[in-house]
């Protein structure tokens, strides 16, 4: 983390190259760290600074380019833009001569400061309001100062100073300073994150081997188990000789070995009659049979995935000992089909944590979120409805059970296998006609029978759409509605085509 000289310098330099501009953008590429980009014309023109509170990396400092931010920021980075972009800059300063970094940011409904407190495992962005009081942190204040609430006034923590008080660019000009502390710790956060990485992948590693291994000696307990009770067969065998002496009510039966000539006691239950305790001792030398062949499957099953497992285990290790280039290494490694499947299994990284180019597993559609794999393909008409096709099986559900409402009409070709097509209404009970004929040319074209020049499309509102239960994905049943009769057009159905709304 940045000195309390470095950050003295910082905050000249600043107050000098940003004072005046405007707040264009807030970015957030990563969950401890924000980007302003500020404009200001001139020389100058556009900058882009870091404010990161990251323990080790806690900095302020300029990037040549803007990052890619997180597919969804935190709540911190949002509160930013609803109320600091178009914000006037009126300059930067310490607060009490310490590790303080505050950026005042003059808006219509008032000044805000944009803190960056400097303070090791404590270090936090905050968003102080006019009054001085803590609208909003980037970390949670439980972590960073637990004796502050949201809304109350900031005051600085009463903290001693430590580890040295120098300036590790003193050699760097006044224009390339805040550049150089980018340099410097964008390496160390790279190296962090390559361990981290490494730990992950390690841990994954690790419990899925001891996942493994228990699974082989539960499976080995039962293969045991099973050994013992195909003995059974020789006691039923030997009950069978001396079924006739055999009484209702008898606990135990002597009978007498055929290879040895020893006598063997042969438990009964009471309850049952000589046939039905017969009948028990051959039912569960069956049961363990058939128990010692699936367990034995079993066992070849996982030992092989044990076998498989040891030697990513002995690569991994390999890679991490003797690799001249660990982040593509580990990196390779960790994309690896299945160990990206461990990891995500034992080791995921916090949905907070995920990195920029990370895409987020759901979106909006309306009033709904809609994981991505269900996320239907939608169209305009020329009346501005939107058409939703279904992508999958799977898709084809939740689009007539869980999206479809109201008066929405539910398409689907009959006689042919195909994706379900909802027509979404806005409420009317009566539909323009050409955005119908729209809505049967696409669930004609996604079907089985794609080709077809003429073809009858079911039409039926979507509140007469069931799904059975215990179906397979992608089967409705449905009543009423009506049949239409589609003479196929090439103009319609490439209009319709061209009308694709993009995710």
């Amino acid at each position: 983390m940045l000195s309390l000289t470095e950050l003295r310098r910082a905050v000249i330099l600043l107050d000098g190259l940003i004072s005046g501009h405007r707040v264009q953008a807030v970015l957030q590429p990563d969950a401890k760290s924000i980007v302003l980009t500020t404009y200001g014309g001139g020389s100058v023109g556009r900058c882009h600074l870091r404010f990161s509170c990251r323990p080790r990396c806690a900095r302020v400092s300029q990037l040549e380019a803007p990052p890619r931010s997180l597919p969804r920021p935190l709540a911190f980075a949002q509160y930013l833009r609803s109320h600091t972009i178009g914000a006037r800059i009126g300059g930067a300063r310490l607060i009490a001569d310490d590790r303080q970094l505050a950026l005042r940011l003059r808006t219509d409904e008032g000044d805000f400061d944009l803190l960056l407190a400097i303070f090791g495992a404590r270090s936090n962005i905050y968003l102080l309001g006019a009054d001085g009081s803590i609208a909003v942190s980037l970390r949670p204040l439980s972590e960073t100062r637990p004796e502050l609430k949201i809304g109350d006034p900031w005051r600085s923590p009463e903290s001693k100073r430590s580890g040295t008080d120098e300036d590790r660019f003193e050699a760097e000009s006044d224009e390339r300073f805040l550049f150089a502390i980018e340099a410097m710790y964008a390496e160390v956060e790279q190296a962090g994150d390559v361990d981290d990485l490494r730990r992950r992948i390690e841990r994954a590693l690790r419990k899925e081997a001891k996942s493994l291994d228990r699974k082989l000696a539960k499976l080995e307990e039962s293969l045991e188990e099973a050994r013992v009770a195909i003995g059974l067969e020789r006691e039923g065998e030997l009950l069978k000789s001396v079924l006739s002496q055999v009484k209702r009510g008898d606990l135990e039966i002597i009978a007498t070995d055929f290879e040895t000539g020893e006598p063997v006691a042969i438990g009964l239950d009471p309850k049952l009659t000589p046939a039905e305790n017969l009948e028990k001792l051959f039912k569960r030398y069956r049961k363990a049979v058939r128990s010692l062949a699936k367990a034995g499957s079993r066992q070849a099953d996982v030992q092989a995935s044990r076998d498989a497992l040891q030697e990513s285990i002995d690569r991994f290790q390999s890679l991490v000992e003797g690799s001249e280039a660990p982040e593509e290494a580990l990196a390779a490694f960790s994309e690896e089909p299945a160990i990206r499947k461990l990891v995500g299994k034992f080791a995921p990284t916090p949905p907070a944590q995920r990195s920029a180019s990370s895409a987020p597993t759901e979106r909006k559609l309306g009033k709904h979120s809609v994981p991505n794999r269900l996320m239907p393909r939608r169209y305009s008409t020329a009346d501005d409805l939107e058409i939703w096709v279904g992508r999958s099986a799977a898709g084809n559900d939740h689009l007539s059970v869980r999206l479809a409402r109201g008066r929405d009409l539910f398409f689907h070709l009959d006689g042919a296998p195909g994706s379900h097509v909802i027509l979404r209404t806005e409420g009317r009970s009566d539909p323009p006609s050409e955005a119908v004929l729209d809505a049967c040319e696409l669930a004609v074209h996604f079907s089985k029978s794609k080709n077809a020049s003429r073809a009858d499309v079911h039409a039926v509102p979507i509140a007469n759409v069931r799904k059975p239960k215990g179906a397979k994905p992608g089967l409705v049943t449905v009543h009423g509605g009506k049949t239409i009769h589609l003479r196929r057009t090439e103009a319609r159905l490439k209009r319709i085509l061209n009308s694709r709304i993009e995710d």
